[in-house]
Order: C-alpha cells, then structure tokens, then sequence
C-alpha cells in the first residue's frame, strides 16, 4: 500500500475527482427514487483516472467504482437481480478495458522514453558541444530536431584548434530525422580527422566532397538517387592573427554578421555547389573573405531556421528579428532565437534547425578551449 501511495504523491490532486465523482454519484443514486439508477454513470471514474495517473491507480479507482455499485445492489436489496449483476458485469468489464488500454498507453511511453534516450545519447556522441570559448571566441549552439521523438536529424556543426587558428563547419543533409544521421556522422568524421591537414579552405572542401561522394557511390544501392543525396555546408577559417575571416561556401545559406548593431548577410557571390555533387578541384570552390573584429557576433545558421513559416505560410525574417538583439552575448542572443523562432511556427518546425553564435572578444588568444 505503501508504494501505491507513493505512486498517488503526482496527482493526489486529480485523484479527488474521481473519488468525489464515485461518492456523489452513489449518494444520490440511493437518496432518489428506487426507479432512478445512477449506477452505470459510475464508469466515468476509471476513465477519467486514465487520463492522468497509472493503470495501478486506475485499477483501484475502478475497483472502488464497482464496490460502490455493488453496494447500492446491497442497499436497495436486489444485488441478485438480473439488471444488477449487468450492471455490475458491464462495469467490472469496461473498467479491465480501462486498465488494459492505460496498460498499453503506459508500455508505449516507457518505450519512447528509452528510444529517446538512445537517440539523445547518439545526438551527443554525433554532435559534441562546442566549447564555449575557443581563444578570445565565446561560441554558443543551438540544435532543434524537426522530428521530436527522434530529438536527432540531419544537420551538423562542428569546430576545431589549427595551429592559424579555427575552422568550423556547418551542414545540412538533405531530408531530416534518422535517415540523414548517417551522411551527418561521415561529414563530421572526415572533418574532425582532415580540418588541419589541409592549409586552404578549398582544398579541405575537396576533401570533404571526396568522402561524401566515396559514401553514396558505396551506399547508395540505385544509381537514379545518388543526385538526391547531398550535404550544404559552410566553411570557415578564423585566423588567430588579424580579423580577416575567410569563408567557403557550398550550397549552404549565407552567415549573419552582427557588427555595430547592423546586421549584415555575408551572401558569397559564387558559392559552389553542395558536397556530394561538385567533384571539383580546389581552384574551383570559392574563398570569400570579410572583417570579423572586436566585439562582432557571426551567425551560422541552416535553413530550417529562415524557412519556418508560420500559420499563414510566412517564413521567418531571421535577419529582421536578430536585429533586436544585436547587443546580446551568444547564449542570451540564441534563447532569444529559441524562443521567438518556436512562437513564429507554434512549435512545429518543418526541417532540423541549427544555429551557432560567435562572439570575438578582445582578450589575446592563448590558444586553448574552454567547455
């Protein structure tokens, strides 16, 4: 008894409910006259406990429900008739479906809560967070899966020391959800392992398009659908000496840089196409450079970000909106983001979405991270 009552603490609020249902119902069924009967109103107890507690609770709420019809069969003397034995058999009968299909609800969340975990732990171990401060970086990220049971897609990021400096990287697979989590992690690998072997941007790019394109040639079983498949990413170089920042830009929608409370799209003129279809060689992947300085804040996003749309289909003025907050560090100025992209498509997005904030302060690089 003990360890039901332990189980009521939750809501032995809401339990009240069904227990004041099954005592008003059974005094007034025995204060009207004797061809009123309320009894049968008593299923609505069980049910009503099904929505918000356990099948334990449940159960016992139904068991009362039935004690209580049984006793006014007592009261009234004709508990052995056959109108109230169907009663009592209709009662016993759909509260035991009560419990079964609370029984079934409950396996099924415990089922999604471990999938969720899972799915949590692979999220982690694909997408590592960042450090908040690479040198004088202070960096912040954000991740919002479209697909909430998953809490897992397609959209990646990641950031590395160089002995210049930092790179960064930010992509989006085509599609989202687990189909995408495999091109995610092949990205993220060969990033992680060639980001510093590499002294121009393009000639990483390179690398990277060749290992996204050894994938599908091997993985991809139709021919027809490797064109289906490809990655959008943005390359970034921070050099650790002068604020002269350098981009390569493969298909992925263009960074905002927040710079004396302007902010200003950083649109490469000749972006290359995304990784998985170019097969170009390095002269061919553009390098756009731009001034990050002092006290900017630099905003890689995908475009699960800019095409939220809202209830009538407008999608969201992502430039507009940061324009706001321009004076935020990066973890206040992505809560704000959070916040108002969820509220711009009541919660419901219809693509990952993933953003990073970059800050540069002016303290000298000393070269190490800090998580």
């Amino acid at each position: 008894m003990g360890g039901l009552w332990q189980r009521w603490q939750p809501s032995h609020a809401l339990v009240m409910i069904p227990l004041a249902l099954i005592l008003v119902i059974t005094v007034i069924d025995i204060l009207v006259p004797a061809d009123v009967h309320l009894g049968p109103l008593l299923v609505v107890a069980p049910a009503l406990t099904a929505s918000f507690a356990g099948p334990r609770l449940t159960a016992f709420v139904g068991a009362l429900a039935i004690g209580a019809q049984m006793f006014i069969g007592i009261h009234f003397g004709v508990l052995n008739t056959r109108n109230v034995m169907v009663q009592v058999f209709a009662l016993t009968l759909l509260s035991a479906l009560i419990v079964f299909i609370c029984r079934v609800r409950e396996r099924r969340r415990r089922e999604l809560a471990r999938v969720r975990s899972v799915a949590e732990a692979a999220q982690k171990a694909l997408l590592r967070p960042l450090p908040h401060r690479i040198g004088p970086l202070r960096i912040a990220s954000l991740y919002l899966a479209a697909e909430h049971e998953a809490e897992i897609g397609g959209d990646l990021y990641s950031a590395t020391g160089t002995d210049g400096g930092v790179r960064m990287i930010i992509g989006d697979v085509r599609g989202h959800g687990l189909s995408a989590v495999s091109e995610s992690a092949l990205l993220l690998g060969a990033f992680r392992v060639v980001a510093d072997q590499h002294s121009t941007l393009p000639a990483l790019a390179v690398a990277l398009d060749r290992s996204v394109s050894r994938y599908l040639a091997d993985f991809i079983e139709a021919e027809d659908e490797i064109d289906e498949h490809f990655i959008t990413a943005l390359l970034l170089e921070i050099p650790s000496d002068g604020h002269t920042t350098r981009m390569t830009c493969c298909g992925h929608p263009p960074p905002l840089l927040l710079h004396e409370h302007h902010v200003r799209t950083l649109t490469s003129p000749h972006p290359a196409p995304p990784l998985g279809l170019a097969g170009l060689p390095a002269a061919q992947f553009p390098v756009d450079e731009f001034a990050f300085d002092a006290g900017d804040t630099l905003i890689l996003y995908t475009d699960g970000v800019t095409e939220a749309r809202d209830e009538g289909g407008v999608f969201y003025p992502f430039a507009q909106r940061v324009e706001q907050w321009t004076t935020s560090s990066p973890e206040k100025l992505l809560d704000h983001i959070h916040r108002d992209l969820l509220a711009h498509c009541r919660g419901h997005l219809s693509d990952d979405a993933a953003i990073i904030a970059i800050q540069r302060n002016t303290t000298p690089w000393p070269g190490g991270t800090d998580r």
